[in-house]
């Protein structure tokens, strides 16, 4: 998972920040307050999300690899792509149906940190 993982959380932070100048600098007056905040929680998701997933890879390290801390790093970034992209492309779009898969993503992150909670606990027990 090291050092995969931790090269996708810091691009994924990178983009974030992208994201985020552009959302704040690009979109401004060009959508409604309401889709800006929607873009920037899903910046903000999408941040939380990068660092999260270069801190797992380093626990991963540390733990020596675990199978469950793979999976819920895999199941973080697929979360955070449904999650913050749908929110990406709702307020870019305006397409509200979209609206309806963002709480998939949602649920995937916090699978996956579940995963990672269990991963962990299993190396300390052991």
């Amino acid at each position: 998972m090291f050092p995969k993982y931790f090269v996708i959380g810091a691009v994924n932070a990178a983009l974030a920040i992208a994201l985020g100048a552009f959302g704040a600098h690009g979109l401004e007056g060009k959508v409604t307050d309401h889709y800006l905040d929607v873009f920037e929680t899903g910046v903000r998701y999408h941040m939380y999300s990068a660092l999260g997933l270069m801190l797992i890879s380093l626990l991963d390290k540390v733990l020596g690899g675990s199978r469950k801390v793979m999976i819920g790093g895999r199941l973080i970034f697929a979360g955070t792509i449904i999650f913050s992209g749908s929110l990406y492309i709702l307020t870019l779009t305006g397409f509200s149906k979209l609206g309806m898969i963002t709480p998939i993503g949602g649920v995937a992150m916090i699978a996956g940190w579940v995963f990672v909670i269990l991963g962990a606990a299993k190396q300390a027990s052991k």
